[in-house]
């Protein structure tokens, strides 16, 4: 039985945050010290690596369930199903909905059960649940769909991985200058008519890697001390990353049966330009070759890290000719890959 992806949506954010808009945040070290270098000089460097030149962050009035909603209204219209017949609701996400100068993350109810009550679905039989597995919860979600229909459990599943991350960044912290906000949205389905996943891979590390992303104070000894705030082993991230990413996507494509040269596009979690690039080219040299040119989609440079919300955001708008240089074809074997808090990391050998 074939199960595959019949169709997809996004929402990006309209508020643009370009990188200028930094330059009078007093960003502090770790003990609450300001750095020898002036915002400019901070950013310039920060560019150099993330790739990042802007962001989109949400509305006030929306939250990450809103977004994911409306990612998915596009979804399922994409895919021409009656959204009565779904039979499982996956919404991957970190932080729950996070309203507009609060602080406080709200799960109750689900951010699934959120979006089937938007979308006004009457189903009971339509389970709706949340996905928290980091940065990789959306195509975490997608395995867990395709899974449920292989079972015989489900034919048709919607997964969303959304997020609102502007909500809790630390303002005095240069990674702040990362996070973004976006959703996107997919519906798996089985007997497609094109497309068919042909192998996934999974793992979670949690030993001395298990805080590498972690939630804790601002950096201004002088703020709220009971405030929490996303926070990250920066080049820890970057060493696990580059050391496990490929050899997951390797361990995946192997299980798949394809050979590489027949891969024409890595989908991967849009956490940092450098980090991505370095991850591609080590998957390659396991194989002794070298990263095609034009394999890897960035939407980074635009819409910063949205977390869960990046690959499927990215695949969206890569499958509907919205990147420039970039296009999926019929029979195009892709990759899905991921890693995030957790430590998680997972990866999708698919052809579309």
């Amino acid at each position: 039985m074939k199960i595959g992806i019949t169709g997809t949506g996004s929402y990006i954010p309209s508020i643009i945050t370009k990188n200028d808009d930094f330059l009078e945040h007093e960003f502090l070290g770790t003990d609450g010290t300001t750095f020898g270098n002036d915002n400019a000089v901070i950013i310039e460097k920060f560019k150099a690596i993330t790739g990042i030149s802007e962001r989109r962050y949400a509305n006030p009035e929306l939250k990450t369930s809103d977004l994911g909603y409306l990612a998915s209204e596009k979804a399922i219209e994409d895919a021409g199903i009656n959204k009565e017949d779904l039979d499982y609701i996956i919404f991957a996400h970190n932080f729950g909905d996070l309203t507009y100068g609060k602080n406080q993350g709200d799960t109750l109810p689900s951010l699934a059960t959120r979006v089937k009550h938007l979308l006004k679905i009457k189903n009971p039989k339509c389970v709706a649940y949340d996905m928290l597995f980091g940065c990789p919860g959306w195509i975490e979600g997608v395995i867990q769909a395709y899974a449920f229909i292989k079972s015989g459990m489900a034919k048709k599943c919607l997964v969303i991985g959304g997020e609102t991350l502007s909500r809790v960044l630390d303002e005095h912290d240069r990674d702040s200058m990362i996070y973004s906000d976006g959703a996107g949205a997919a519906i798996i389905e089985a007997d497609p008519v094109s497309g068919a996943i042909l192998g996934h891979s999974s793992a979670t590390y949690a030993n001395e890697e298990a805080y590498y992303l972690f939630f804790d104070k601002t950096y201004n000894n002088e703020g709220c001390p009971d405030t929490r705030y996303i926070k990250m082993h920066g080049r820890k991230i970057y060493e696990f990353a580059c050391t496990h990413v490929p050899q997951a996507m390797a361990a995946c494509l192997n299980e798949s049966g394809v050979h590489i040269d027949e891969v024409k596009k890595i989908f991967i979690h849009q956490a940092n330009e450098k980090m991505d690039e370095a991850i591609i080219k080590r998957f390659y040299r396991l194989y002794n070759k070298q990263a095609p040119e034009g394999i890897m989609p960035m939407s980074i440079h635009k819409l910063g890290n949205s977390s869960v919300a990046t690959v499927p955001t990215l695949y969206d708008l890569v499958s509907k000719g919205e990147i420039d240089d970039h296009e999926v074809k019929k029979g195009d074997v892709v990759i899905f890959a991921s890693v995030g808090a957790g430590m998680n990391i997972n990866a999708i050998v698919y052809r579309y």
